[in-house]
């Protein structure tokens, strides 16, 4: 069984920052993607930054430049780090991992349970 746990959202005035971080738990032998979606009010859950285990990085358009997303391999962490926000990046966050558990030769992907940002003056 695997679990996800995000924190780190919250309310910031535009041009401010937030770190989110999701440590992924459990029977875990690989780890091979991990990643932040994120949907805005009223649209679709969209793609925000992707990290694969040999270490190609993906960023959306709309937040390169100003989002990092790196990873922690020991603590099964990953983190998403947000500069100079804009009222667009409002949104609930959704932290993506495909992992191969133990005794498993596939990939499993999990979602976790999500975390408000709301970036406003």
């Amino acid at each position: 069984q695997v679990r996800l746990v995000e924190s780190g959202g919250g309310s910031v005035q535009p041009g401010g920052s937030l770190r989110l971080s999701c440590v992924a738990s459990g029977s875990i032998y690989r780890i091979n993607v991990m990643a932040w979606y994120r949907q805005p009010p009223g649209k679709q859950r969209e793609l925000v930054a992707k990290l694969t285990s040999g270490g190609d990085t993906v960023l959306a358009d709309s937040v390169r430049g100003r989002f990092t997303i790196s990873r922690d391999s020991a603590e099964n962490t990953v983190n998403l780090q947000m500069n100079g926000l804009e009222p667009e990046d409002t949104a609930v966050y959704y932290c993506h991992v495909n992992l191969t558990p133990r005794n498993a030769d596939w990939g499993v992907t999990y979602w976790g349970q999500g975390t408000q940002v709301t970036v406003s003056s």
